[in-house]
């Protein structure tokens, strides 16, 4: 709806003789300013129960909303004839508009919510335009049939197109409250969906056990604690030897360094690049501080994770497989000036045996 000036505007009224119009009929009323321009238009509709009132030929893709006058506009649809003030209408038209908005924005939201998790075949059938802003990307394949336990025979195989999608992270640390103790923290996602990590493969033993070796097997993700701490880590399950039995088999991961060691901090400083330590600070005497030491040496060293995952369905004649996991991982230390938070990530996994 466009703007509506106060100044431009008159009060003046709008008659006619609803009783002339049949059911289902309408007149196009057009709302002119003192230079005789067209302000808006809105179109009056008789139905069986009372009268209609609804926006013009920009808005007939909406024409199956009837903004009803007795209960948007304050009027009294038992009367024959109508008397609108355009500076009261419009108001009230503005308000409705408002509403209506909201409750389309609301079930855009509901609609494009989370997407209908699809099978394998069913996503690789889809375009790239079919899947694009859909959500579909950043989720694990399910199965269809298949029974609810691991039913496959013991030997050797090759797990492929591993698929793990994160559905909760909390990271531990201390409450918002004062003198809280530290717990996992529910936490706020800062970045993309783009965390979800995808076609892992490596040797699998039943009645053994499996080793990654390749795949998308890290994403960089950064969480925001209810305090307002953002919490950066990389999810990664790199070179991860898992072994145990199918209703939970546990394993240790390598959890790389968040920066490499050619990043350069605001002042300049990298593991193996750029400068000593910030510049001035040996000429004042505080280059060699202890409490300045982790600033000017960085530490790109890796560390450990370990998960758990669960299977909770399987499908022998597809090889397929899927489960929820549990991993525990630090989160970035900012190259070794920060003491690391532990993260807790949760969700679902996704894989095809082949023997």
């Amino acid at each position: 709806m466009l703007p509506l000036k106060k100044t431009a505007l008159h009060d003046f009224h709008v008659d006619y003789d609803v009783v002339r119009l049949r059911d289902g009929t309408g007149m196009l009323t057009v709302f002119k300013n003192d230079r005789g321009g067209s302000i808006e238009d809105f179109v009056v509709t008789k139905v069986a129960d009372g009268v209609g009132c609804g926006r013009g030929s920009r808005e007939r893709h909406l024409g199956s909303m009837q903004l009803r006058p007795s209960k948007s506009f304050g009027l009294d649809p038992s009367a024959s004839r109508l008397t609108y003030s355009l500076n009261d209408l419009s108001q009230r038209f503005s308000e409705s508009a408002r509403i209506v908005s909201f409750a389309l924005a609301t079930s855009a939201l509901l609609v494009s919510g989370v997407p209908k998790r699809l099978t394998f075949d069913e996503i690789q059938s889809k375009t790239y335009m079919e899947v694009k802003g859909t959500g579909t990307a950043n989720q694990c394949p399910t199965i269809e049939g298949g029974v609810d336990a691991f039913a496959f025979k013991a030997g050797k195989y090759n797990l492929k197109k591993l698929c793990l999608e994160p559905t909760s992270f909390t990271v531990k640390a201390e409450g918002v409250a004062k003198n809280a103790p530290a717990e996992f923290q529910k936490t706020k996602l800062m970045t993309r969906l783009t965390y979800m990590l995808d076609e892992i493969e490596g040797p699998f033993e039943v009645a053994g056990d499996g080793d990654e070796k390749d795949g998308i097997d890290y994403a960089a993700v950064t969480v925001q604690l209810p305090g307002g701490e953002r919490v950066p880590f990389l999810f990664t399950v790199k070179q991860l030897v898992a072994a145990g039995k199918p209703e939970a088999f546990k394993g240790s991961f390598l959890v790389p360094s968040y920066r490499g060691s050619s990043f350069l901090d605001p002042k300049g400083r990298g593991g193996s690049t750029g400068y000593d330590n910030a510049v001035a600070l040996p000429a004042g005497g505080r280059g060699d501080e202890e409490e300045l030491t982790k600033e000017n040496v960085k530490n790109t060293a890796s560390s450990k994770g370990t998960i758990t995952l669960s299977v909770t369905g399987s499908k022998p004649e597809t090889g397929e497989v899927i489960g929820v996991f549990e991993s525990l991982q630090p989160s970035d230390t900012d190259l070794g000036a920060k003491v690391p938070k532990d993260v807790k990530i949760q969700g679902i996994w996704y894989g095809q045996l082949e023997s």
